[in-house]
């Protein structure tokens, strides 16, 4: 094996990683709600939803992948870089560092935030502000920072209309609604399938373009290749399996006790937010989305109710994800190319 392919085969190897903890760690995103009110079992809750994460990954388009592989910065203007391969595998360094630094914490953090960080600063250190595309960063963030807002506010309101509709019915709506969580539950994974696992996809698609393994096709045709799609769906599906326990406690009981009306509202309204951020392309915090959803059907039971100091600390992880990742990401370039050089 050529040195090339020796390259390429590691920077996949570390991508497909990095998307095993990705479903690790939102996991917990997707059961936490579905576990704590009772609605499902936890094993049967990560079977579900990592079967469902599969079939959003694999069949649901890669529009998110190509703003990943070519929206930030363009893979055609780093072929002439040496080592440029080496960037994108700082990158995801990063992004890889803070997932596991948030899981040990047991912290629901951003992997979106982390990969874009990451990217971002691989890039600044490894070819400075040239190559990165301004205007797809700042589009990208604006839309990272508007979804989860979305999410808190139309889970605000689609709590407070289910509890409007279903006054008087007395305590067997609580049947209904455990079943209503687990189609949610379907639904909020396909969704989160369709924008999380593209994002590895398109890394390792850019990857394979700066190795000179891949051509992506000139017309409409996919932009990832076949292969990819397979290996990262799979990579997420097995992540979800496993579960990330320790940040499952903190959405499950961390915010408010989570009952089947709270969870039915906050996974079906994230889940049609993270439809058409993925619709439109636009990768963003499926952590962030799900995560507001949840503070937004409490806030519309009982404010009160809602542990803020658990959501303050949250918040000062999704804060500091994107420079932190960026940091972890360049220093991880200057050390690959002090051994190299």
């Amino acid at each position: 094996m050529d040195r090339v392919h020796l390259v390429a085969g590691a920077a996949v190897a570390l991508c497909l990683f990095f998307d095993f903890s990705n479903g690790f760690n939102d996991s917990a995103n997707q059961v936490a709600t579905a576990i704590s009110s009772r609605a499902l079992s936890p094993e049967a809750a990560l079977i579900l939803a990592s079967a469902a994460e599969f079939i959003g990954a694999y069949f649901l388009g890669t529009s998110v992948a190509k703003t990943i592989g070519k929206g930030i910065v363009d893979p055609d203007l780093m072929r002439a870089m040496e080592l440029g391969i080496f960037v994108l595998m700082s990158a995801v360094l990063g992004a890889l560092a803070w997932n596991l630094f948030a899981w040990y914490h047991g912290l629901p953090s951003s992997s979106s935030h982390a990969l874009i960080g990451g990217l971002v600063g691989a890039f600044l250190s490894g070819w400075g502000p040239g190559p990165v595309q301004w205007a797809s960063v700042r589009d990208i963030l604006g839309v990272m920072l508007a979804a989860p807002l979305a999410g808190f506010l139309l889970t605000y309101l689609m709590t407070k209309l289910t509890f409007f509709l279903s006054q008087g019915v007395g305590p067997r709506v609580n049947v209904a609604f455990k079943k209503l969580q687990v189609a949610a539950l379907v639904v909020q994974s396909l969704a989160h399938g369709t924008n999380d696992a593209q994002k590895t996809m398109g890394v390792i698609t850019f990857a394979l373009i700066l190795t000179n393994l891949y051509r992506p096709p000139a017309g409409p045709e996919a932009f990832v290749p076949h292969w990819v799609v397979l290996a990262c769906s799979l990579a997420m599906a097995f992540g979800v399996a496993v579960g990330g326990w320790r940040i499952i406690r903190t959405l499950g009981g961390g915010f408010f006790r989570v009952r089947p009306v709270h969870g039915f509202a906050a996974q079906s309204t994230s889940a049609a937010v993270m439809y058409l951020t993925a619709a439109l392309g636009f990768p963003v915090s499926t952590t962030q989305v799900i995560s507001s959803s949840i503070l937004g059907a409490g806030a519309a039971f009982r404010p009160k109710s809602v542990r803020w100091a658990v959501a303050q600390d949250m918040l000062l992880a999704w804060l500091v994800t994107i420079p932190a990742a960026g940091l972890v990401a360049a220093a991880s370039f200057r050390l690959i190319r002090f051994i190299l050089t």
